[in-house]
């Protein structure tokens, strides 16, 4: 039976008794609604490690005032069933009130990488995943904290909370699950009606097409953007927040094609915001 805590206090006990075994931690956060795509980190991280804690919070700090906080998907029950199935040693699952308790008054803010894509189109939410991620990181104190490369600017704005603040953890960025028509995993699919499930993968097909056509040099960033964004529009995306080409570790506008880059994506299917990036190798030094 999985062990589930609801305190910090409890979730400290527990994990200062594995390491005075010697055991090393391993921490998945999630806000829960379940999917292969958490699971896998999950896996992740019993590779790395002896013991695996998850964690479920639905953060109200990374939603904004219109967003869906309210009708996110929740099931504690199933994914408790998933967790244990998954070899999970321990679940941390919070409420509102351990977390922000009364006169909280603390954020994190990260500036730079924070500027550009989710930044800009979810004013407000990397504050919330900063200041969250910084709170379950300093509670568990893990060995390693596992994040999905599908949120890949979350994972770099952890990263930066990591090395700026100096919290002794690694951070490690998993590969994207995806269905079998290339749709990325996620908990706002369930969202999607039929045939909009169906348009969904058009997303993929979209920065795949582009990402390969400007590795190989058979087309230009601008040029692919502009046709990416008009296939989204064919295949009935009602609006979209952007789809851009840039560096891979700084999120600065890609100019340098030699260096590695990312494409992103974010655009709606009716009320369904669907994210999602792909690598671009760099491209051939000319001789």
């Amino acid at each position: 039976m999985l062990d589930i805590v609801r305190t910090v206090a409890t979730l400290r006990d527990q994990v200062d008794e594995w390491r005075r075994a010697g055991q090393r931690i391993a921490l998945v956060p999630t806000m829960g609604a379940l999917h292969a795509g958490h699971l896998s980190l999950v896996h992740q991280g019993r590779e790395t490690c002896d013991r695996v804690v998850a964690t479920i919070f639905v953060n109200p700090a990374q939603f904004g005032p219109s967003e869906d906080f309210a009708t996110y998907p929740r099931g504690e029950a199933d994914d408790v069933t998933k967790l244990e199935a998954a070899g999970v040693d321990l679940l941390f699952a919070p409420d509102v009130g351990e977390m922000y308790p009364e006169n909280f008054a603390t954020n994190v803010t990260v500036s730079g990488i924070t500027d550009c894509l989710c930044g800009l189109s979810r004013p407000g939410f990397f504050d919330g995943v900063a200041t969250v991620v910084s709170k379950l990181l300093l509670q568990a104190l893990p060995d390693v904290a596992v994040f999905g490369d599908k949120d890949y600017q979350q994972l770099l704005v952890i990263r930066r909370v990591v090395r700026d603040l100096n919290i002794p953890v690694d951070i490690i960025g998993a590969p994207t699950v995806r269905e079998q028509d290339g749709l990325a995993l996620s908990s706002r699919n369930a969202y999607l009606g039929t045939a909009e499930r169906q348009q969904a993968a058009a997303l993929f097909r979209s920065l795949g097409t582009a990402a390969e056509n400007i590795e190989t040099g058979r087309g230009e960033p601008e040029a692919e953007t502009a046709a990416a964004l008009q296939r989204l529009t064919e295949s009935g995306f009602t609006k979209i927040d952007y789809f851009e080409l840039r560096d891979a570790e700084t999120l600065a506008p890609a100019v340098n094609l030699q260096r590695p880059s990312r494409l992103f994506a974010a655009a709606w299917l009716g009320a369904t915001r669907l994210i999602d990036n792909v690598s671009v190798a760099a491209r051939a030094i000319p001789n």
